[in-house]
Parts: structure tokens; sequence; C-alpha cells
């Protein structure tokens, strides 16, 4: 029990490193969620700060993702001979760092939308899953140009493909066959899915912001 309770901490404090609020004073001179949508994420970078800032932000929260489940990975190689179930530690973590940056300790409680983390998560849970849901997000974005809808709907295709894709996985327990990755998803997407609640309004009534204009 300790072990896990210890990865999630460090996940989530992994997590709430808000790089955007770092950038975006180091760079600019002002606190990102003071601008624009008030997000601290790489969009709201983007139209607050500049392309090249957004881009360093963007892979600074995907790394996040990426070395959580790696310390995972780590602790359950280390742990197995003592009963540690890997597959659960991984989730754990990819569940944490995620809360992490969606509530920052460091920040006020008050941090981004944790898209660019759960790809990380995702990326390092199961490459081909991240893939598909990743080109399945960019081309949603490309043909809306709305940020907001490519994420929730790469979201909601996240469990979806947990259904289909039972190979690929980093970490998988033979006896589960990845069928914990199911909630596992579920849960990652529902929070996804409740930092973009006022986008997901603004879609629906037309009013969302999109790529190369200003936040409505």
């Amino acid at each position: 029990m300790a072990t896990y309770i210890i990865m999630a901490i460090i996940a989530y404090l992994i997590g709430s490193i808000n790089f955007s609020v770092i950038f975006s004073k180091k760079i600019a001179g002002f606190d990102v969620r003071e601008k624009g949508s008030g997000n601290a994420g790489s969009t709201n970078m983007l139209r607050s700060v500049g392309k090249r800032a957004a881009l360093i932000t963007l892979l600074c929260d995907i790394l996040k993702g990426v070395i959580s489940i790696s310390i995972a990975i780590i602790f359950g190689k280390m742990g197995e001979s003592h009963g540690i179930d890997k597959e659960l530690l991984v989730q754990i973590a990819g569940i944490a760092v995620v809360l992490g940056h969606t509530f920052p300790i460091f920040f006020q409680f008050k941090g981004g939308k944790g898209v660019a983390t759960s790809l990380g998560v995702l990326l390092m849970s199961n490459w081909k899953i991240g893939i598909i849901c990743l080109f399945f997000a960019l081309i949603l974005m490309a043909l809306t140009r709305m940020v907001s809808l490519g994420s929730c709907a790469a979201a909601v295709l996240f469990p979806v493909l947990t259904l289909f894709i039972n190979d690929s996985y980093t970490v998988l327990s033979s006896l589960k066959r990845g069928s914990t990755y199911f909630i596992y998803s579920i849960i990652l997407a529902l929070i996804v899915l409740y930092n973009h609640r006022e986008n997901l309004k603004r879609i629906s009534n037309g009013t969302e912001s999109k790529l190369g204009e200003k936040n409505k």
C-alpha cells in the first residue's frame, strides 16, 4: 500500500509543476492565468505569449506524463517480487499526474486542463492507442480549428479503443489482460471532459474560440 501512496504523491507533485505559469512569468512578465481564457495550458500560452512559449509548454507538459509513468514502471519492476501490481501502479501514476496538472498544489490549485499531460501518460501506457488518439485529435483540430473539440473527442475515443486493442501496453498483467485499463481510461476521459465543461457549452452554442481568433 505504501508504494502506491508514494507513487501517487510523486506523480501528483510532478503534475503540479505548471510550466505555463512559470514560462509566462519568465518570458512575458505575467501569469498566463490572468490573460485570455485564464487557463494554464499551451493553447492559452499560444494566444497570450506566443508560439515558441506554447510549444515549449506543450512539450514539458507531455514530459510530465512520460516521466511519471516511467517512474511507475521502475517502481513496479523493483516491487514485483513483493507483490506490487505493476499495472495498477502505472494507472495510479497516470491519474495522479493529470490531477496534479489540473489542481497544482504549487499554484493555488488552479492549473490546466490536462490534455498534454494525458497525452504523455497515454503514449507511455499504450503507444498504439496514444498515436491513434493523437492523430484523431489533430484531424479534428485541423478541420474545426477548435483545440477543445479535438481534445474532448480524443478523450472519449480512449476508452472505446481499450475495448478493441489488447496489445501494446507498456505494463500488462497476463491475468487481467488489460481489462482494468478500461476503468483507467474512463477516469482520465472524465477528468479531461470535466475540465472542458465550459468549452463544451460554448461549442454547443457556437461561441467557442478557434485557432487564429481571440477568446470570445
